[in-house]
């Protein structure tokens, strides 16, 4: 069974950046798209971004778009979420998933990490 650990998170200044590691056990990770997310305190769980089992295509949302990237070694086992510019309203966990395609409803991503802290702020 694919299990997935996130690591990478931490205090931040506005503007500042990090880098996120999903790090995946039990599988090869060439089987799933993986996509980020990410809750902030009283707030519903948000897609941020998605990249295809090649890494041949990526999709981001639209508060993200520009500032963060995905991307995936599967020689590795791992996906990156790197984030740049970052704003206080990325404070949030951030959880990477496993699905079969990339597009697909939360519901259908079947594995989740345990999520990692990112706190933006001065």
């Amino acid at each position: 069974q694919l299990q997935l650990v996130e690591s990478g998170g931490g205090l931040v200044q506005p503007g500042g950046s990090l880098r996120l590691s999903c790090v995946a056990s039990g599988s090869t990770l060439d089987h799933y798209a993986i996509g980020w997310f990410r809750q902030a305190p009283g707030k519903e769980r948000e897609a941020v971004s998605c990249i295809t089992t090649s890494g041949g295509s990526t999709n981001y949302g639209d508060s993200v778009k520009g500032r963060f990237t995905t991307s995936r070694d599967n020689a590795k086992n791992t996906v990156y979420l790197q984030m740049k510019r970052l704003k206080d309203e990325d404070t949030a966990i951030y959880y990477c998933a496993a699905t079969p395609l990339c597009g697909a409803a939360m519901s259908a991503y079947d594995y989740w990490g345990q999520g990692t802290q990112v706190t933006v702020s001065s």
